[in-house]
């Protein structure tokens, strides 16, 4: 048995076990790293958080390095999805970046359907991704005309508050953290109109945020239906 199925093959003992192996690594890199977040932690545990990051991203980048020797095509894996996850994943390391992406590679847990041929959630996974590529389209209108309505609403507000409320709303830059947490429904409250028009500007956007909301999941289950009826005429 050569490299190549060992990285590439789970269906084989060594490659399961090769697969299992990077899982576990993944899932001890995530607990690590969460826990490193706690506050006023020892020296000595800071260490072993550092030591045990060295050891796996090491580690990730072999398994990285391995991937790309094996690979038929090359710049395919580079730039596929998984491949752009592990990139990232081990990236900041090298560059000494403040910013710790390891947690990232949770993506990868995704592989543990495939290696344990979980067949029932496949087929789900399959559905969702086949549901997305038939509206794809839908989509990406949607989203563009979402992006319009967020600038629109911040260009609003910033009219009606910013002379009331100039810290606040500074400029319309300023105004599209309120216009992002309005339009998805968050509404964090740190942020708010005071003037009536500012208020019932507001009360519109709102009313616009749950239409936002509701559109897509409107659209992907329209086109799980269309699948699911698909599938049944096989």
């Amino acid at each position: 048995m050569n490299i190549k199925q060992i990285v590439e093959q789970s269906d084989t003992k060594a490659g399961k076990i090769f697969d299992l192996t990077i899982q576990f690594l993944i899932f001890v890199s995530l607990i690590m790293f969460s826990v490193s977040t706690i506050p006023d932690l020892s020296e000595r545990s800071l260490q072993i958080f550092h030591i045990t990051q060295i050891i796996t991203v090491t580690i990730f980048s072999l398994e990285y390095l391995l991937r790309i020797f094996v690979a038929d095509k090359k710049l395919a894996y580079i730039f596929s999805f998984y491949g752009v996850v592990d990139l990232l994943a081990i990236l900041p390391f090298y560059l000494s970046s403040t910013v710790d992406l390891r947690s990232i590679r949770i993506l990868r847990l995704f592989r543990l359907f495939r290696i344990f041929k979980v067949v029932r959630y496949s087929k789900a996974v399959n559905k969702y991704k086949a549901a997305f590529f038939e509206m794809k389209e839908e989509l990406v209108l949607f989203s563009l005309a979402t992006l319009f309505v967020i600038y629109i609403a911040a260009v609003g507000i910033y009219y009606f508050e910013n002379e009331v409320q100039p810290e606040n709303f500074k400029s319309v830059f300023h105004s599209l953290w309120w216009a992002v947490a309005t339009l998805t429904t968050v509404g964090y409250g740190d942020v708010f109109p005071i003037t009536i028009g500012g208020r019932l500007f507001t009360f519109l956007v709102l009313m616009i945020g749950l239409s936002i909301v509701a559109v897509p999941a409107g659209l992907l289950a329209s086109a799980l239906q269309n699948i699911n009826k698909d599938k049944d005429k096989e």
